[in-house]
């Protein structure tokens, strides 16, 4: 047995790094200017301290200067030493934030975080450039500016730098595949999608753009950073106004329909977290999949939609979430998938549960209001995660047929064991809703495909509660005929032998409502599965045939063009018997185009017998 240690071949890392540490080429200017702020953050920290004096006026300055092929990032932070140069450049992978959090904990407080901690984010300049200069003159006295200079390769020149006022001055001589980072749209797009809420203010330059004469001084516009440093999910939810939200999300999501409602998060315990989520409106079943979710540690934009700390039927909503703690890669791209990610997402979710059981409680007047909008949202996640559900079962409400919202206990009268109705498409099933408001019947609407599933899941988390949609219900309500009586058995005989169908069950019923000759009913289990198939999409499309032969149609004894059928001759006898079959099944579901076409065609034979 031998023991000894991995070596690494330098030669080989470097290439490696510059390449293919980020999944994104863009993100390298993301680095940089979040090591910008480091070093403000940094010098802020030692003001503090005692050790030199502050200053008011702190910015990241990002210069693009197209002719030279420079792209210039800039700040006047705690500086470098030549031997720091040495130390934290030269050397990869070695980060001086926990070195630096260590030495200064008693000042460094929660507003002043290092965003950098691996020590590899300087390198990913070289995505983009032949050649890296760093400029720096440290805050400590005496101190001698440095330049470091390196193409990237394992070899480096130092120097002495030019520098003349504290801070660093990175200067990125951009490589000729990389020229779209030369345009200052293109920079002024990273700054605002990665940087736009980092604490440090930021400029934007343009060293090619000719300088505007001005007749007074007075009269030059004043300079404004490209990003907001306090964010509005960084301040306390007491010191923010409505107006205010709304903004926030028309600003950051292009969104300009007015949110339904938020949920500030601001968490110290057991982890730091900070957010602001917003319910949008919602114009269709499926808009949920343009929901978006900004991740971000410390102000800086990670990712959108991250399935590890936003659970999926949250994705829905859109907003901003900020967890320092969140234990991510060195790429600060992809999140590590641990026990602690898990718990963040816990809270996120019980924190939407606690709002919305709230808004029921306190606001049930809105809530009804936001309950269109919101509920796909709120049943899938009750499908999705047993918790959520447990905490707002209590807030589920259904709309019943007189527009009326009631939860399932108020429908049910708190009755354990019971049947609760509902429709899926009032104008589609309007006969059926008629015949049960004759018989004092209510029923709540469950429209959405969703609905389907959620109310499967109902059932199984409540064995006593079953679901019935009107149509198949009618079977319960409905007075059975005398099967043994000869004119039913005529009835059906005539049925039979115009349709012609083995797979349709035909029978006879006493139906409350005499003005309708006929009914066509599907099992609620059938009707289910179904549907369920439909939903799947093409490939399981025709599955749905399986279960042609579960319908059956009621023929109403009570109806008197019914019971005019023996009278009327041959030809006329079978128009209406065609004629009450495909009325029956337009009240269960639309015809499709040849069915209609017979439709149409049949009830012109049927008016011209009128003369």
């Amino acid at each position: 047995m031998a023991k000894g240690n991995i070596s690494v071949d330098s030669e080989n890392l470097f290439p490696i790094i510059k390449k293919w540490l980020y999944s994104d080429k863009d993100i390298f200017l993301r680095e940089l200017v979040s090591n910008a702020c480091d070093a403000i953050t940094k010098f802020k920290t030692v003001a503090l301290s005692g050790e030199a004096e502050g200053s008011d006026a702190y910015r990241v300055t990002v210069t693009v200067d197209k002719d030279a092929k420079k792209l210039i990032i800039s700040d006047n932070g705690i500086g470098m030493t030549a031997e720091e140069i040495d130390k934290y450049i030269n050397q990869i992978a070695f980060s001086g934030a926990s070195e630096f959090l260590a030495k200064y904990k008693d000042e460094n407080d929660d507003s002043a975080q290092i965003i950098g901690h691996f020590g590899l984010g300087f390198y990913s300049a070289f995505m983009v450039a032949d050649s890296v200069e760093i400029d720096s003159l440290s805050y400590q006295s005496g101190a001698k500016a440095a330049k470091w200079i390196c193409d990237g390769s394992m070899e480096f020149d130092m120097s002495e730098g030019e520098r003349t006022e504290r801070g660093t001055t990175i200067t990125l001589n951009v490589a000729e595949d990389s020229k779209e980072f030369l345009e200052e749209f293109k920079i002024r797009e990273i700054l605002r999608k990665y940087c736009a809420f980092l604490p440090v203010e930021i400029y934007l330059e343009n060293a090619n753009e000719p300088e505007k004469e001005e007749k007074d001084e007075s009269e030059k516009p004043e300079p404004k950073p490209i990003n907001d440093t306090n964010p509005l999910w960084m301040k306390k939810p007491s010191e923010c106004t409505d107006e205010e939200y709304k903004e926030f999300y028309r600003n950051v999501f292009m969104d300009f329909n007015e949110p339904l409602f938020w949920i500030h998060l601001n968490v110290d315990y057991p982890f730091n977290l900070k957010g602001i989520l917003y319910f949008p409106k919602i114009n269709h079943e499926f808009a949920g999949i343009e929901g978006q979710i900004k991740l971000y540690n410390n102000q800086v934009f990670v990712a959108d939609n991250v399935k590890e700390v936003i659970p999926e039927f949250l994705m829905l909503l859109k907003g901003v979430i900020d967890c320092p703690d969140l234990p991510l890669n060195v790429s600060r791209s992809f999140l590590q998938n641990d026990g602690y990610v898990k718990k963040i997402s816990n809270h996120i979710t019980r924190k939407v549960a606690d709002k919305l059981v709230s808004l029921y409680n306190t606001d049930k007047e809105n809530y009804e209001k936001y309950w269109e909008d919101i509920n796909i949202f709120v049943k899938y996640g009750c499908i999705r995660d047993e918790k959520f559900y447990e905490k707002v079962k209590s807030a589920v409400i259904y709309k019943d047929l007189d527009g009326k919202y009631m939860t399932l206990e108020e429908y049910t009268g708190g009755k354990e064991k019971a049947e609760v109705y509902y429709v899926s498409d009032k104008k589609q099933q309007s006969q059926y809703i008629n015949m049960f408001k004759e018989q004092g019947l209510n029923a709540v609407e469950l429209p959405s495909m969703m609905d389907t599933h959620f109310i499967s899941f109902l059932e199984m988390k409540n064995p006593d509660i079953k679901f019935k949609r009107i149509d198949s219900a009618l079977a319960d309500t409905a007075e059975e005929a005398d099967a043994d009586d000869e004119n039913n058995k005529k009835l059906v005989e005539m049925f039979k032998d115009e349709i012609n169908d083995d797979k349709l069950k035909i029978e006879v019923s006493k139906l409350k409502n005499k003005e309708i000759p006929a009914v066509i009913l599907l099992s609620e289990e059938s009707r289910r599965m179904q549907e369920m198939y439909k939903s799947y999409g093409q490939q399981f499309a025709g599955m749905a045939d399986m279960f042609h032969d579960e319908f059956t149609l009621v023929v109403n004894s009570e109806n008197s063009l019914v019971q005019k059928l023996d009278t009327l001759d041959e030809e006329t006898r079978k128009l209406v018997i065609d004629h009450v079959y495909d009325l029956a099944k337009i009240s269960h579901s639309p015809l499709d185009a040849d069915q209609m076409s017979r439709f149409i065609a049949r009830s012109n034979k049927l008016l011209e017998k009128l003369y």
